[in-house]
């Protein structure tokens, strides 16, 4: 059920809703939801987790993390049935270095590699300022953009995706852990004001998020924000 929100760092008004399918047509840019993230109350002090893993598909061949190495053939299947190997991957973004996100790295050797701040390309380390605030926008991406968006670890980002039928989607990691998850979000977080602050700012850009550990939604914005 959907439900109102407003910003505490604007005065943006909205609501969130579910979507219906985790598949986002759109030109330059189709958004795939390849595997749902979750997070599971095991008993006692465990808990079972698995990050959410994104396919963008256009002028570049995107993936945005790529779950725990638990979930090895699962992403490997998953690729198939969208008729992409791994070495048809253009760039791998990692939203951040928990192992539910990079669990799965090695498996795209010939990509060029995001992860948190670090940028690697073609066997060298690559110099961006992203802890100064600069968007990376992807060579030949039509509008794809890699943002920090500090909080949950210090060095987390989000990619930007424009140009889809439903508007601009977020793929945000665990910026959002899931749709209403404002009861759950704080305590999981090493920076809980630069956190807000980035989920703020993602809110006023986005259509549609899809977060680390539940189901895409849409973000329906009520007014003007500053």
């Amino acid at each position: 059920m959907a439900s109102p929100h407003a910003s505490a760092a604007s005065t943006l008004q909205f609501h969130t809703a579910p979507l219906a399918s985790g598949h986002i047509p759109g030109s330059p840019h189709s958004v795939h939801v390849l595997m749902e993230g979750y997070c599971r109350d095991a008993g006692g002090d465990l808990f079972q987790a698995d990050g959410s893993v994104t396919l963008i598909r256009g002028p570049l061949t995107v993936l945005v993390d790529t779950a725990g190495p638990w979930s090895r053939d699962a992403l490997l299947q998953s690729l198939r049935d969208h008729g992409v190997a791994p070495t048809d991957v253009t760039h791998v973004i990692c939203t951040h270095g928990h192992s539910d996100h990079v669990g799965n790295l090695n498996l795209f050797p010939r990509a060029e590699i995001v992860v948190s701040y670090d940028l690697w390309r073609g066997g060298y380390y690559v110099a961006h300022d992203f802890r100064g605030g600069a968007p990376y926008m992807l060579p030949g991406g039509e509008g794809l953009k890699v943002v920090a968006t500090p909080g949950h670890t210090g060095s987390d980002t989000s990619l930007l995706v424009p140009g889809t039928s439903l508007g601009t989607v977020v793929v945000a990691g665990d910026l959002f852990e899931r749709e209403g998850d404002e009861d759950s979000w704080c305590p999981l977080s090493e920076d809980p004001q630069r956190q807000e602050a980035s989920r703020a700012a993602m809110l006023k850009l986005a259509d549609v998020i899809i977060p680390g550990h539940g189901p895409p939604f849409r973000v329906i914005k009520h007014g003007q924000h500053t």
